[in-house]
């Protein structure tokens, strides 16, 4: 289990934060949707849960526990609430983010408060799993860079293949248009196909 060096020198309980990882870990790995990394299948929302507390690590290496935690709980359970439940509309598909948002918040909430933390903690991990205070809160902010660069490093490649080019560009500036300039030095950073490229060319020719 990863659980980060640099972020275990700003917790306050080391043991809770490492049991509180261990416990949405245990949560993500009941998905019985399973993804391909490094030619090992895993459960997809725990996959998930450590690419996005790595991007956190990358870009905020002195982020607080409570960023830490909100990036491991930000999907937990995702599987629970699929999208097949909602109508195939784009009302339907907003109630469906918004469901699960409260959903991953509380489910977050249920884990950390049995593992010991304070309401307070538990309230502002949870403040950032629904985005509250987005984009004034800087944590908010690098989660929201981390969540981008989950989509561009491993969802991009996959949508772009079953998506029309104008849709893929629109996606692509919506997630260019909520990143920070240090979310947008990574994001270009990473590697892509000469398709990936053009689209995102595109999608930048347009902002």
């Amino acid at each position: 289990m990863s659980f980060g060096s640099t972020a275990s020198g700003r917790v306050n309980d080391l043991d809770r934060f490492k049991r509180a990882l261990l416990r949405l870990d245990e949560e993500n790995a009941k998905d019985p949707n399973l993804e391909l990394s490094e030619d090992k299948q895993g459960p997809r929302e725990l996959l998930y849960a450590h690419r996005l507390y790595g991007w956190v690590e990358r870009l905020a290496p002195n982020a607080s526990e409570v960023l830490f935690l909100a990036a491991r709980s930000q999907h937990i359970c995702r599987w629970m609430i699929p999208r097949s439940n909602y109508e195939m509309t784009r009302p339907g598909y907003l109630k469906w983010r918004n469901e699960l948002k409260a959903f991953h918040a509380r489910k977050a909430g249920e884990i950390l408060r049995e593992v010991g933390y304070s309401d307070e903690v538990i309230q502002a991990v949870q403040a950032l799993n629904l985005k509250k205070n987005f984009p004034r809160d800087p944590e908010s902010q690098i989660l929201e860079d981390a969540l981008c660069l989950i989509f561009l490093q491993f969802q991009f490649a996959d949508l772009a293949k079953k998506t029309s080019e104008e849709q893929m560009i629109n996606a692509l500036r919506k997630s260019w248009n909520k990143m920070t300039p240090a979310g947008r030095e990574a994001a270009l950073k990473l590697p892509y196909s000469e398709n990936e490229r053009r689209l995102l060319k595109l999608a930048l020719d347009q902002n």
